[in-house]
């Protein structure tokens, strides 16, 4: 138990005296008096039962939704049981980071796992072990357009907010040059595309579906980008590659994306997952970890890291990035996920988001809420709102109801394979209600 034990007075005494002082205000006398804290005011101790009952109370305080018809980054689905049953394993949850490659082949393998994974549904050629969520993984990607005469980026407006801010708060500290493109129906716009790209531009920042829920035309957008020497990155819904036609199909270079969707619960917002891929010619410029098949001195199969420039460590000032980590038990989730999914429970999946999301559509319709634009959408839609959005949401909370995200010009909503007919149904005799 000792190990335990905070260092008695006496002991605090003999090191301050050791190393020249006399207390522990003295100690910290250079730091300024207006940020010190200087009462803590910490209660006294309770008993485990009294705890238990004081964090009851604290969480009847939350709402608890039966029903959530909210996306914009963060998505309810299904995850089924046998993800959290195989991650939680203690070999998985406390896995050594994988230096060593002879003691660390599990860790490897489930990486190149997931890597194999992220290809195949995104169709590009290389991938990295993750990054530390979607809006990183974008902000990276823009650093593998960079060239030596190119650096500027076009960002379409239609794109995550929070995700925007992470990139321009990358390319900020880096003097990358951020061109916001204003978008036309919500949607990004070819001609205005056209009419900022230059020989500076390094390449595009899309997503699809964008934040609005509508799908992109990225084929188009690929093909300016390659006449002009640039690149296109494309944030991917990763639930959507089941439906629609991959990054790869598109001849997208970097397809880049937030991996929460695939088996990570919403948890408070994280942790989450992003991941990144993109073609081979440049899997160089890939940051943070790649995992590799070979074989050992006995000829079985091994993995390994590799190409692995490991610029935390050495040549700082050639890195094109600072990430060194990844989120390995988070993309261990999403590959047994994938796995227990399979191709065709993904393609079932985004078929039942994409029906669910327009039944949704067709019956709100019916209440005055009307589709602000006309393009095509996956799983979610913005509406116009014949009632206050904010009123709308306290009244449906009220219901144990999340309803979509209240903007300026309506209201955001989201349908994935959780919000079946019946729980859409009882949205609309909810909303009557409240209208």
């Amino acid at each position: 138990m000792g190990r335990y034990i905070p260092e008695t007075l006496s002991e605090q005494e003999a090191m301050l005296k050791d190393i020249g002082y006399t207390s522990i205000d003295d100690l910290y006398s250079m730091v300024p008096e207006q940020v010190k804290l200087k009462d803590l005011n910490i209660p006294e101790g309770k008993s485990e039962l009294e705890v238990l009952e004081q964090m009851k109370q604290i969480a009847e305080q939350n709402t608890v939704f039966r029903s959530i018809f909210r996306g914009a980054g963060v998505y309810a689905h299904h995850i089924p049981s046998i993800v959290k049953t195989i991650t939680s394993k203690e070999e998985f949850l406390t896995a050594y980071t994988p230096y060593q490659a002879e003691i660390s082949q599990g860790v490897l393998q489930s990486i190149f796992e997931y890597q194999t994974q992220i290809c195949e549904l995104t169709g590009l050629d290389v991938s990295n072990a993750s990054v530390y969520d979607g809006a990183v993984a974008a902000a990276e990607a823009i650093f593998m357009t960079l060239e030596r005469n190119r650096d500027e980026i076009l960002v379409s407006d239609t794109i995550d907010p929070e995700t925007l801010t992470v990139i321009q708060t990358y390319c900020e500290s880096r003097s990358v040059k951020v061109v916001l493109l204003k978008n036309k129906n919500h949607l990004t716009d070819l001609e205005e595309v056209k009419k900022n790209l230059n020989e500076r531009t390094a390449g595009l920042y899309i997503e699809s579906p964008n934040y609005y829920g509508l799908i992109e035309d990225v084929e188009a957008f690929a093909s300016l980008m390659h006449e002009n020497k640039a690149r296109i990155i494309e944030g991917c819904d990763p639930v959507s590659l089941a439906l629609y036609k991959t990054p790869g199909e598109m001849d997208v270079d970097i397809a880049v994306g937030e991996g929460q969707q695939l088996g990570l619960p919403m948890g408070f917002g994280g942790p989450y997952l992003g991941f990144m891929s993109c073609k081979k010619e440049l899997m160089r410029k890939l940051p943070g970890r790649i995992v590799g098949e070979t074989t050992d001195h006995e000829g079985k199969r091994a993995f390994v890291l590799t190409l692995q420039a490991r610029e935390q460590h050495i040549r700082r000032e050639k890195a094109s990035s600072n990430i060194c980590s990844n989120e390995a038990l988070c993309a261990m989730t999403a590959s047994v996920y994938l796995a227990a999914m399979g191709p065709q429970g993904m393609s079932k999946l985004a078929l039942s988001c994409y029906s669910n999301a327009h039944y949704l559509a067709e019956k709100l319709n019916e209440l005055g809420f009307k589709r602000v634009d006309e393009g095509e959408f996956f799983d979610e839609f913005l509406t116009t709102a014949p009632v206050e959005p904010k009123l709308l949401e306290e009244k449906l909370a009220e219901k144990k109801i999340l309803s979509g995200l209240p903007m300026e010009e309506g209201i955001l909503w989201c349908a994935t394979e959780l919000n079946t007919k019946d729980k859409i149904d009882k949205l609309i005799d909810a909303i009557r209600e409240v209208m």
